[in-house]
């Protein structure tokens, strides 16, 4: 098991603005859980969420792919709300 020193988390990692879209491009279109997607990456569990919360907030430039693939997730997710609710086996569980 290794140990780690609380300054080796000091240096706080920088990541591109390319980077941080492409990453939430990801989250949105991948369809994997956004915890998946971070882990995959190499970024902090937090640090994905937290992006996307500062991209809905408008705090990142607006990319007409993210905005596309947000759209995307918000219909997926209406798709299968509407799916479970008319599948009667679905709603008895």
């Amino acid at each position: 098991m290794a140990y780690y020193s609380f300054e080796e988390f000091d240096e706080k990692i920088r990541y591109s603005e390319a980077f941080q879209r492409e990453a939430m491009r990801i989250a949105f279109t991948s369809g994997l859980p956004r915890k998946r997607v971070a882990i995959d990456l190499g970024i902090g569990l937090l640090t994905l969420p937290q992006w996307v919360s500062m991209y809905q907030l408008g705090n990142l430039s607006a990319n007409p792919d993210i905005d596309l693939a947000r759209e995307n997730e918000r219909l997926r997710l209406e798709n299968r709300m509407l799916r479970e609710e008319s599948d009667p086996i679905l709603r008895e569980q």
